[in-house]
């Protein structure tokens, strides 16, 4: 990152304008909008501002009394920091959680710790033995109809630096379930709570292996049953034996299998009798990948969810994690049609693991031009979909 601060503009890809789904002069009327529906946000594409603009709302607003939130690796010049601190001062209740464990941001976390703590808010630093990694944000809202409340869940950091060029997913939503799941997870988090399942959200180290092991399990029955079953998994590393050997029984049972997988792959596909309906690509491109999808055919009633958590032991049994439900429909297409079906059509950046452990570039076939995920996805955000 370094490197790319040098004046070489030749070296360097073409700059672009993310999208602003809320601008900075939207503040009053971000949550009239999201009570009405869910909106996702895509970073880089979309731009970071829109986080920022959604907890700006929260701490301008004189109807929000408590703001809550997960600070994992938070940067070196966080806006949220002011904002949280103007929060807290304005007498709302503000709850914030920093993760001190955060790998190479150790220090840098401890000082926004204090800070935060100087301006009144109330800093939790995590769980004994558990490091804190889901990203979560929760407003409490007074509404004429009472108490309402809305929240933003993601696949990354609270980072602007980071969110420039790494590729994450944020879905912010009202939606009872959702939302008191979250809640519920914040009650965890400070020890108030110790549910162990929840509605919605997938969340480790308590109920995420059991549920995922049941959503590969379900698309096995699908399978035999001769209704749709297929897996797409988009994450960052798989190393996770018990989850592999669930994922060779899925392609034993006749599902088809895809993993976009940036980094370390354990799980071996191709080998005939074991893991032939199974394959693995990677995409190392312009952006970091970091955004993690689970997408589920379900016997042609389709689900995805987004989230924090990595197919590795550490994420499902040493780590605080949290995966979402994708329920609204056209955001759900979204994923499933536009995303996941662009980095599996990608071939330009993307490499095919083969069952021997070697990774080879994928090939545009009958002659059709190179495509490249990233870049059809930039290029698509110059417009709204929304």
């Amino acid at each position: 990152m370094e490197l790319v601060q040098l004046h070489r503009p030749e070296l360097k890809d073409a700059g672009f304008a993310p999208r602003i789904v809320w601008g900075r002069n939207d503040v009053d009327e971000v949550f009239e909008l999201v009570r009405h529906r869910d909106y996702m946000l895509h970073h880089p594409f979309d731009s970071f501002v829109s986080v920022e603009t959604f907890l700006k709302a929260a701490v301008r607003d004189p109807h929000v009394a408590t703001i809550k939130l997960t600070l994992y690796r938070i940067g070196h010049d966080s806006p949220l920091i002011d904002l949280l601190e103007e929060a807290a001062e304005a007498g709302k209740q503000v709850a914030v959680l920093v993760e001190l464990k955060a790998r190479f941001d150790e220090r840098n976390n401890i000082t926004w710790a204090t800070r935060l703590e100087a301006a009144g808010v109330h800093v939790v630093y995590g769980l004994v033995n558990l490091k804190t990694h889901c990203k979560l944000c929760l407003i409490v809202r007074k509404e004429p109809e009472g108490i309402r409340r809305y929240a933003h869940i993601g696949t990354g950091n609270y980072n602007a630096s980071t969110a420039r060029v790494y590729t994450d997913l944020g879905l912010v939503t009202a939606r009872t379930a959702i939302v008191n799941d979250v809640t519920n997870v914040f009650n965890y988090l400070t020890g108030y709570s110790g549910l162990t399942d929840y509605q919605e959200l997938l969340v480790a180290p308590v109920s995420l292996r059991r549920r995922l092991c049941e959503l590969i399990e379900r698309e096995r029955a699908h399978a035999a049953a001769g209704r749709p079953a297929a897996i797409v998994f988009k994450i960052n590393s798989i190393t996770d034996t018990g989850i592999i050997q669930e994922l060779y029984r899925a392609s034993q049972a006749g599902v088809r299998v895809d993993l976009i997988v940036r980094g370390i792959c354990c799980l071996r596909p191709g080998i005939a009798g074991v893991s032939e309906r199974i394959r693995v690509r990677s995409i190392v491109g312009r952006f970091l990948e970091h955004s993690r999808i689970y997408s589920f055919e379900n016997g042609g009633a389709p689900q995805a969810f987004i989230g924090s958590a990595d197919l590795m032991e550490r994420n499902l049994d040493r780590r605080v994690e949290v995966l979402c439900p994708v329920l609204d429909r056209n955001l759900l297409e979204y994923l499933r049609e536009t995303v996941l079906g662009a980095y599996l059509r990608d071939t330009d950046r993307a490499t095919i693991l083969g069952r021997d452990g070697d990774y080879t570039a994928a090939a545009a076939t009958d002659g059709t031009a190179r495509f490249s995920a990233q870049d059809f996805l930039l290029a698509r955000h110059t417009t709204d979909y929304a």
